[in-house]
């Protein structure tokens, strides 16, 4: 069986006194959370702040006290794992990438996990929502 393993991030923000959380709309016709494949030499870390640069144009103060891993098969003969920690966003223009991003959203809480649609997206919202307190 083929290992495969992405990092990536619950990117949020405060705006108006309230946290948002930053919710991508895939080409593929899923709505997600930023995260992409591990490339050779780099750590869980930069792969996750190169995906969230690639995907949204965000610098982001990346947070790795939280440290969240879901395994799933994307396909008969592959288990993947994807890291997620926490980033907030720091100032700038977010742009999506238009090869594999039609849109980005900022949403509250509630809205952000009634909207992905993967549960280990929804969980992975969950843990980081608790865990941000």
């Amino acid at each position: 069986m083929k290992k495969e393993k992405s990092c990536g991030a619950v990117v949020w923000r405060i705006r108006d006194g309230r946290r948002e959380y930053l919710i991508e709309h895939m080409k593929k016709g899923h709505l997600s959370i930023p995260k992409g494949h591990v490339e050779a030499g780099e750590t869980e870390e930069q792969t996750a702040l190169r995906e969230i640069r690639e995907e949204t144009n965000l610098e982001v103060r990346l947070d790795t006290r939280f440290r969240h891993v879901v395994t799933y098969s994307p396909s008969a003969d592959v288990i993947k794992d994807v890291v997620f920690f926490t980033a907030e966003a720091l100032p700038g223009p977010m742009v999506n990438q238009e090869a594999e991003v039609s849109a980005l959203s900022w949403m509250p809480y509630e809205e952000a996990v009634a909207a992905v649609t993967y549960p280990t997206d929804k969980e992975t919202l969950e843990q980081a929502h608790a865990w941000l307190g």
